[in-house]
């Protein structure tokens, strides 16, 4: 009988899920992100500097959120130039899981891995608070077991989170599925009053057309510890870890038949 790596099972051989975490200058959510994710079994979230040019070594990329270069241009129009960003671009085209939290989201839409953008709140004021938002998508890779219509409590603190869209791009995101959650009251209903930031169609995260990256302005990195009033944004990284395995069996190849 030969014996390979592929015919051991796979529980013997899986290696831990490693996420990279993005460090631009003026991130400060970096840390907030790496306890998230470290806190979760089976997990290691690594800090990444943004000079860096590759990213190989992981299994999913967070953009965690902060205001990257001082916003100084838009929110997220510096960081696209990072040489990281190539590696994130490429990573993302090859099927890469990569979440964007608040000013991650601004630099997926700047480097254009998310259509839209993010403009000043409605109010011109920096809003930080717990909201609610809906799951509008229930397969997608950051909300699998959490069936549709799931209402998740998380936190938000931004001053540039209104999402815009064009009609077209608009009709393709919901066309696609791409809407991946949205602003609502505690019963799951879409208000003009549960909008905090004026976003249309009171979208709070959306997904490329592939579905492997998504964008969202609250934070789950600071709603997965009970300590902080919610453990909701859990559920959007164990998603990631769910997805991943399921990648990973599905790349498994077929054991060694026993041969003569």
């Amino acid at each position: 009988m030969i014996i390979t790596r592929s015919s051991v099972p796979q529980q013997c051989v899986e290696l831990p899920m490693r996420f990279a975490v993005i460090q631009f200058p003026g991130s400060n959510c970096d840390q907030d992100c790496v306890a998230a994710i470290n806190g979760l079994d089976g997990l290691r979230a690594e800090y990444v500097w943004h000079k860096d040019t590759s990213l190989d070594a992981f299994d999913a990329i967070v953009l965690p959120g902060g205001f990257a270069h001082g916003d100084y241009l838009r929110c997220g129009a510096i960081a696209r130039f990072s040489p990281i960003m190539k590696a994130v671009i490429n990573d993302a085209r090859a099927g890469k899981l990569i979440l964007g939290t608040c000013n991650g989201f601004q630099v997926l839409c700047e480097a254009g891995l998310l259509p839209g953008a993010l403009v000043r709140n409605r109010s011109l004021r920096f809003v930080c608070e717990m909201i609610n938002t809906r799951v509008e998508v229930d397969d997608s890779p950051f909300t699998r077991g959490c069936p549709k219509g799931t209402v998740l409590r998380l936190p938000i603190a931004h001053g540039e989170g209104c999402f815009f869209a064009d009609a077209a791009t608009l009709r393709e995101l919901n066309a696609n599925r791409q809407v991946i959650l949205r602003y609502v009251d505690g019963k799951g209903s879409v208000t003009p009053e549960t909008n905090p930031n004026g976003s249309i169609e009171n979208i709070a995260g959306i997904c490329n057309r592939q579905g492997n990256v998504f964008g969202l302005m609250p934070h789950p990195d600071r709603a997965s510890d009970a300590r902080l009033g919610s453990m909701d944004g859990a559920k959007i990284f164990r998603s990631m870890v769910q997805s991943i395995s399921a990648s990973r069996s599905a790349r498994t190849p077929e054991r060694v038949k026993q041969v003569a």
